[in-house]
């Protein structure tokens, strides 16, 4: 079922380092925002409701600089099916009057929601989907990528495990294209610090709950270091049945390349204090992301947001910051000039600070290497973080000229 949403009006707390773009003329038909994303799955904790909640609040704080601007979302559940994400974007494109979809925690889906993007001149914000490909090879005029990706994540966490001596490493991989590009990503960082994979396992996904004889195979590997290249419910999974196992206390290290805070949660600090991990986005970074943090957890039962969550605020809000300044109906009228306009203004928001859209479609802003803390470390909840180090946003992902963006090529 659709959730239909619409505001108009402004809900007190707002966020005041909003910047106030161009006044809105007249404006035909609202613009309509579709979050399509896991509801049930195992990445429904890192988006899910969050991330729908996440994007609520992006339009209601607009909402107070613009209350002339007229929006509505949508939401639905992509059932982590790509033929089902298909259906329901094309019915929204060509039915219900959608002019953006964002979230789409589905790589395969995301490529495929993206080209129909462009064929039929819509937007898509990507902020769940994790495959470096989005912006590389996949890359496209009606699309830009959010948040994180395969070759941000593992970047800092392989560099500082190797630097601590994990030089040698055995993937477990969830066996689809966002599986197959973070263990491809976080690979090449192994053999950049010269260090060795020893192999892989590849686990079926959807459906993969019990990953013994993976972690079998790992243990058997000898490898110093078992890199998760997966996410959500599989790596809480796979990080519990490797305590179960005894892995650690063997002397191999774990490695989560994807590993979010809801993960963390699920895991339990007794089990995952001491991992690293790469995050672009913290709660409790800062006066700016704890303020919004409070006013999210208020309408999720006092469950702090995610990185995929605030990604969705920053990303509806810099679409709507664009859409003022070329004016509602035109964003409406073409995707691909409402992506130039976003790639044309610098992003800004209390959540990612400032940053960038790359011509590919990568947004860039900094990221933050963490250390899981432990029990007695944390002073409230969801206090799970020790910040390690930042990594600027020039240094934080793929440089362009590496990604093979044709669209970008083509132009340079």
């Amino acid at each position: 079922m659709t959730l239909v949403i619409r505001r108009r009006h402004a809900l007190a707390g707002g966020l005041a380092t909003l910047a106030a773009p161009a006044i809105v003329r007249a404006q035909t038909k609202p613009i309509r925002i579709g979050v399509l994303t896991d509801m049930t799955g195992p990445y429904a904790a890192n988006t899910g409701q969050g991330s729908i909640v996440g994007a609520q609040m992006a339009i209601e704080d607009f909402a107070k600089i613009q209350p002339d601007l007229k929006v509505e979302l949508v939401s639905a559940d992509l059932q982590l099916k790509p033929d089902v994400a298909v259906q329901i974007a094309s019915n929204w494109y060509d039915s219900q009057g959608v002019d953006a979809i964002s979230d789409i925690p589905l790589s395969s889906a995301a490529f495929a929601i993206s080209e129909m993007a462009k064929q039929k001149d819509k937007a898509v914000l990507i902020t769940g989907g994790a495959s470096a490909a989005i912006t590389g090879d996949k890359c496209g005029p009606n699309h830009v990528h959010w948040v994180y990706d395969t070759w941000s994540m593992p970047h800092g966490v392989v560099d500082a495990t190797i630097k601590e001596g994990g030089d040698t490493w055995y993937f477990i991989t969830a066996d689809y294209a966002f599986g197959h590009s973070l263990q491809k990503d976080a690979a090449s960082f192994v053999l950049a610090g010269n260090g060795k994979v020893l192999g892989d396992a590849r686990a079926p996904f959807p459906g993969t709950t019990d990953f013994s004889s993976y972690l079998i195979q790992a243990k058997a590997s000898g490898a110093k270091v078992i890199g998760f290249a997966n996410g959500g419910g599989d790596t809480v999974n796979c990080i519990k049945q490797a305590a179960e196992f005894g892995i650690q206390k063997g002397g191999q290290k774990i490695a989560g390349l994807l590993f979010l805070v809801h993960d963390v949660h699920g895991v339990g600090l007794n089990s995952a204090q001491g991992v690293l991990l790469t995050e672009p986005f913290y709660w409790n970074l800062n006066d700016g992301t704890r303020s919004f943090a409070r006013r999210y957890a208020q309408r999720m039962n006092g469950v702090m947001p995610g990185s995929i969550h605030a990604g969705q605020y920053s990303a509806v809000t810099h679409y709507l910051k664009a859409a003022v300044a070329m004016g509602p109906d035109k964003a409406k009228a073409s995707g691909k000039a409402a992506i130039e306009q976003m790639k044309a203004m610098p992003t800004d928001d209390p959540l990612f600070g400032k940053g960038a859209v790359r011509p590919d479609g990568r947004v860039i802003h900094d990221m933050y290497l963490f250390e899981v803390k432990s029990p007695a470390q944390s002073k409230e909840p969801w206090d799970y973080y020790n910040l390690k180090r930042t990594v600027p946003a020039a240094e934080a992902f793929r440089p362009m000229d590496k990604g093979g963006c044709k669209m970008v090529m083509e132009k340079a």
